[in-house]
């Protein structure tokens, strides 16, 4: 197992050990509970990607684990999966855990130097608003208005990898996002977070911010889409509002087949 060079950056800090001992504990239950499955991990290129996926199932969301757990299986552990997160994960208790299994702050200096040590960035640009996006849109990609990540890709060279996943949103019914809630209390300043959602679910009905409820044994599927080449598409000095509108083209069309696909909700 290989690490990336130590140059004192959070990058430097996976740990392939660390994250070998996770996988092993997370994916059984991934796959019990959630029946996971993951598609078109070939169509991921060799070298820095910069896969952009919708984040989904509220404070159950499972993307990384459902993404990272195959991506391991399938290629092993010589390349790291790091993922762009809120900077709620890095207080004194978690940051450390956080970071040696390919955690990192959501930023375009750590996104660079995670991309040029070869490993395979994952970023949710909607973050917890798409996350917390009510069950009547489920199916909808939404960044809210967040293009950072084609400014990431621009600068780095590295390929934009869209990928979507289906079925998460359904552990419980989101009824709203509550971001006028958090809005008028100023949630932001306190929490890092533009939501204080409410849901309906099980065993204790209505739910109000606090996670009281536990996520449904949903089945979640996600696909792994083509390769975007920012200069090679869009040319040398490409429109980021261009380029985000097409990546979210594409990730809608293929969000719109998984869901064709699926029959029952989750059953999938």
């Amino acid at each position: 197992m290989m690490k990336p060079e130590d140059d004192g950056s959070p990058v430097a800090k996976w740990d392939p050990d660390a994250t070998k001992s996770v996988i092993a504990w997370v994916r059984p239950i991934l796959k019990a509970w959630f029946r996971a499955e993951v598609r078109g991990l070939d169509r991921l290129p060799a070298g820095g990607a910069l896969v952009v996926s919708n984040h989904s199932g509220g404070l159950y969301a499972v993307d990384v684990p459902v993404f990272a757990s195959e991506f391991y299986e399938t290629f092993g552990y010589e390349r790291p999966v790091y993922t762009l997160s809120n900077d709620i994960m890095f207080n004194k208790l978690t940051a450390e855990a956080f970071t040696r299994i390919g955690f990192i702050r959501a930023s375009r200096e750590n996104a660079a130097k995670a991309l040029r040590a070869g490993g395979a960035v994952v970023v949710f640009p909607g973050g917890d608003y798409d996350a917390y996006r009510p069950t009547a849109v489920a199916n909808t990609i939404n960044f809210a208005g967040r293009k950072g990540y084609v400014r990431t890709a621009i600068e780095t060279g590295a390929p934009i990898v869209p990928m979507v996943s289906i079925g998460a949103q359904e552990n419980q019914i989101f009824l709203t996002r509550g971001d006028w809630i958090a809005k008028l209390l100023g949630i932001k300043q306190k929490l890092g977070t533009n939501v204080l959602p409410i849901t309906f679910g099980i065993p204790f009905g209505f739910n109000f911010v606090l996670p009281l409820n536990f996520p449904l044994p949903t089945k979640i599927v996600t696909q792994v889409l083509e390769p975007i080449h920012v200069s090679e598409m869009f040319g040398a000095d490409p429109d980021i509002d261009d380029v985000d509108a097409h990546v979210r083209g594409v990730m809608q069309a293929a969000l719109d087949r998984l869901a064709r696909e699926r029959r029952f909700p989750l059953l999938g």
